[in-house]
């Protein structure tokens, strides 16, 4: 079993070391407007844990087209491992 998390919007700079500690397995984050901000923060404390970093907002009445998606998913990596990465 895993042990799942999802944070919506915050200020994530201003937690990160505690949500590195957390007994989590996956942490999903809303990721969609932040322009892998929150990403590359992640990767600043070597977050190594798998992580859903959010193809887009689910609150929006818009749903991206495929090649947006698929090209959001792409930047993501350049930002995490594959390994780590749950879509």
């Amino acid at each position: 079993a895993q042990i799942h998390t999802h944070m919506c919007y915050c200020e994530f700079d201003d937690c990160m070391e505690a949500i590195d500690r957390m007994d989590t397995d996956v942490n999903s984050i809303e990721n969609a407007r932040s322009d892998n901000a929150t990403l590359e923060a992640f990767k600043r404390i070597g977050y190594s844990k798998g992580f859903g970093p959010g193809l887009y907002d689910i609150h929006s009445a818009v749903v991206p087209p495929v090649e947006e998606q698929y090209n959001k998913l792409k930047s993501f990596l350049g930002c995490l491992d594959i390994e780590q990465t749950v879509v």
